[in-house]
Order: structure tokens, then C-alpha cells, then sequence
């Protein structure tokens, strides 16, 4: 499974085994750091969906104006 998830993350370098490890190692951090982040901003903008109405309502009587 290790194998295929250095694979799925690109192919893999280094000289040696453990350095070849040690990069996938890191690069799972990486992603692993943008799936975190994607998640807080995603969960920011459902929190804060809508929550001021910043677009006044149009009245009726604003409509014949218009």
C-alpha cells in the first residue's frame, strides 16, 4: 500500500529507498497541510454564508421607479 501511495503522489525519488521514503514522507505533509487548510477556508465560508445581508431588499414601491 506504501508503494502505491508513493506512486499516487508522483514517482519516486532519491538515490536509496529511505531517501526515496523520506520524500514521500514529505510530500504527504504537504497534502496532508492543503487538505487541512481547504477544509478551514471551506468550513469559514459555510459558516459565514449569508450571515450579514449586505444587498438591501428591494420594496415594491422602489420597483414603479424603477
Amino acid at each position: 500500500m506504501w508503494r502505491l501511495w508513493c506512486y499516487a503522489l508522483g514517482r519516486k525519488e532519491g538515490r536509496k529507498k529511505r531517501e526515496a521514503d523520506a520524500v514521500a514522507v514529505i510530500r504527504t505533509l504537504i497534502l496532508l497541510s492543503y487538505l487541512v487548510t481547504n477544509c478551514f477556508i471551506i468550513a469559514g465560508v459555510i459558516r459565514h454564508w449569508d450571515n450579514q445581508k449586505t444587498v438591501p431588499t428591494v420594496d415594491s414601491a422602489i420597483m414603479g421607479v424603477l
